[in-house]
């Protein structure tokens, strides 16, 4: 059995300034607000809302969990929620590099986020019921996702 993947969307999350929560438990922790931003593809395009956060925890050997919700809103007006878990691994060069502000391609780190959607608007019901895989990184005060419906 084969898994197809059907591209959904490209998104441009708008981060402002983490909130750094410090050495927790669990690693270190911060907040990252999620202030706005795009979706635009041929199964979702819209833009995303000011709300929402990544709460990100970052461990030993450059590894982030990274956990983030928040929603888009289509061009005709439904609104979807965006829960979105995954992980970023990067050498401490190329981590250094992103959090200095550097454009860095994507190439040269690993950020892959599982993702699910969620709405009550009846258009928009297909999202319910399918799991969606992205590809993406950061991009100064962005992150930029590739999601894939997995069919």
């Amino acid at each position: 059995m084969t898994i197809a993947l059907t591209h959904a969307t490209d998104l441009v999350v708008e981060l402002s300034r983490p909130h750094e929560m410090g050495e927790c438990p669990t690693g270190t922790r911060r907040i990252i607000p999620i202030v706005g931003g795009s979706a635009s593809g041929t199964l979702l395009s819209g833009r995303i809302l000011p709300i929402g956060a990544d709460w990100q925890t970052v461990l030993t050997g450059g590894i982030a969990d990274l956990d983030a919700r928040y929603a888009i809103e289509t061009t005709d007006g439904a609104v979807i929620e965006v829960i979105s878990q995954g992980v970023r691994h990067a050498s401490a060069e190329v981590h250094a590099r992103i959090a200095g502000g550097e454009q860095v391609d994507p190439a040269e780190y690993y950020m892959r986020t599982a993702i699910r959607l969620e709405t009550g608007h009846a258009t928009y019901g297909w999202v319910n019921r399918a799991l969606f895989i992205a590809r993406g990184g950061k991009v100064g005060n962005t992150v930029r996702l590739s999601v894939y419906r997995v069919d």
